[in-house]
């Protein structure tokens, strides 16, 4: 069976700015991306239908028969089973969504002026998880991260940590091979803790789970880290980080505080670099929304930074709580930031200016080329279409 994971539109205009440069589906929450989750209990490998900018990177591919799966839900036990016998012209719902439905190659093509005639609905009876906003990703990363943690290490075995480290609840820690961990303090008593393959955590580092260290990460000396948090693949994390999701390939290496935040993909937060996640006035926080294109509540009462792809911050910034920094903003300055900074912008308290394009490539070139990667032609014009999308947002 053919597989094709859609992005709810409704649902990728509220995860902006994190959806800019992905689909729904490449949203990671708890130890894997909501894609990883659907392709490894099905065994199979998934397409994307998306918009059309977006499919240059992420293609769908199209066969006699497909099963188009919501791409902002978390698979279940009980949802796979379904999925897996759906027949043409059944749908898996819950209320509402629509999780699943089998197509045609010819149905799929017109599916903007399908109609509800002629379909079976199947109803799933227990809730699943689902992404509706950006503040979904660090609010449910704990069960999503106990979910991934019983599925990734069912019946497998863990590596043993080194006697010079400190684990409590040692049953509920996993090592993957190849992970190092010396002298650092593991405390699985609240919640697992999941280390990737090639994972690093140093010296004096302090963990409390719920906790993932995706493949090739790395906690740095006498990092302080509180679930539940999920760190992504290739990036590094030092100082202070409560309840946050870090997507993958992103830096912050130094001290400073991060909590209930969402960082993207080749972002890096400068040295001493410090979010605040509750208000003074302990109200719940209001967070830019671009579809409104004014601020509206998340009804969470802490809730930090949510940072798009690309961008950076210098040392010593500040950002007030509930902020949300677009993509490929280069932030810095003394004194609290504007809590809605929108993509490709140079500056900060003093003032902001226009993040040059041509100049934007020549740097993500530099990052890619310090990781070993390509910032190769798909993704130039990629970041060249969210350049435009975003124009209209500059000086708000």
């Amino acid at each position: 069976m053919n597989y094709i994971l859609f992005d709810d539109s409704i649902v990728r205009n509220n995860l902006l700015p994190l959806t800019f440069m992905r689909p729904v589906a490449d949203i990671r929450i708890g130890i894997l991306t909501i894609r990883e989750k659907w392709e490894r209990r099905l065994n199979a490998v998934t397409s994307t239908l998306t918009e059309n900018y977006l499919s240059k990177k992420f293609n769908i591919v199209k066969e006699k028969e497909n099963i188009l799966i919501n791409g902002s839900v978390c698979p279940t036990d009980e949802i796979i089973e379904v999925v897996r016998n759906l027949k043409q012209y059944q749908t898996i719902v819950y209320q509402d969504t629509i999780i699943a439905l089998h197509v045609s190659a010819e149905d799929l093509d017109k599916l903007g002026d399908a109609t509800s005639d002629g379909i079976e609905e199947i109803k799933v009876k227990n809730p699943p998880m689902r992404i509706g906003h950006t503040w979904d990703i660090f609010s449910k990363n704990g069960i999503a991260l106990a979910e991934d943690f019983e599925f990734l290490t069912k019946d497998r075995k863990s590596q043993k940590p080194g006697p010079s480290n400190r684990i409590i609840g040692e049953e509920n820690v996993f090592i993957e091979k190849g992970a190092k961990i010396e002298c650092a303090v593991l405390n699985a008593s609240s919640g697992p803790i999941y280390i990737g393959k090639h994972a690093e955590v140093m010296e004096g580092a302090v963990i409390r789970g719920p906790f993932a260290l995706c493949e090739g990460a790395q906690i740095k000396m006498l990092a302080k880290i509180y679930g539940p948090t999920t760190v992504g693949p290739y990036s590094r994390v030092g100082g202070e980080v409560n309840n946050s999701v870090i997507f993958g390939f992103s830096n912050k290496a130094h001290d400073g505080f991060l909590g209930h935040s969402v960082i993207a993909e080749w972002c890096n937060l400068g040295a001493d670099t410090n979010t605040s996640n509750l208000k003074n006035t302990y109200d719940t926080v209001r967070l830019w929304s671009y579809v409104k294109q004014t601020f509206v509540s998340t009804n969470q009462q802490f809730c930090g930074l949510i940072m798009g792809d690309h961008s950076k911050c210098g040392i010593n910034t500040m950002f007030n709580t509930g902020t949300v920094v677009g993509v490929n903003a280069n932030v810095f300055g003394s004194g609290f930031q504007r809590n809605f900074i929108a993509s490709f912008t140079w500056g900060g308290t003093s003032g902001y200016t226009n993040y040059n394009l041509k100049k934007a490539i020549e740097v993500a070139e530099l990052v890619y080329h310090r990781r070993n990667l390509v910032f190769d032609e798909t993704e130039k014009d990629l970041l060249a279409d969210v350049y435009k999308l975003t124009l209209k947002n500059k000086y708000l």
